[in-house]
């Protein structure tokens, strides 16, 4: 970092610490999916497994991801997780849309179906007015928040 950097605190910033490396999203992907087992995550991301390992530790320190004992003998582990990580398929999501629309315009390489019967189409709205948050956002506050 240069010597005269001074990093903005930023909520995004300490989020993409925890979790803003590829190999961590894909694994939180492949959670969401249902995979749970660190063989078929490595097959599923093309992760090397001990840069995996790292990532998975990381997201279990940070309360992002669990493991649990599914074998004794030998002793093997399954991922699964938090809720913390739960509400990061949120992130994922919306990530997903703006490549379907930006790379992927044609023919988005997955889609998921909603409860009511259509594909999903997130869309981050103000939880208090409900207009779409992006268009609405302005002027900032807080300690971060300088110039």
């Amino acid at each position: 970092m240069p010597k005269d950097a001074d990093p903005r605190e930023c909520s995004i910033a300490d989020t993409l610490d925890l979790v803003g490396e590829r190999w961590s999203l894909l694994a939180i992907r492949e959670l969401s999916y249902g995979v749970r087992r660190f063989d078929q995550i490595v097959h599923n991301t093309g992760a090397s497994r001990d840069i995996l390992t790292a990532r998975l530790r990381k997201l279990e320190a940070g309360g992002i991801i669990r493991r649990e004992r599914y074998s004794d003998h030998p002793v093997r582990h399954e991922y699964r997780l938090t809720p913390a990580g739960t509400e990061l398929c949120d992130v994922l999501l919306v990530l997903m849309a703006w490549g379907d629309r930006h790379l992927h315009p044609d023919d988005p390489p997955v889609r998921w179906h909603h409860s009511c019967g259509e594909t999903v189409s997130p869309l981050v709205v103000c939880r208090h007015c409900g207009n779409e948050a992006r268009q609405g956002a302005h002027s900032p506050t807080g300690r971060g928040a300088r110039p």
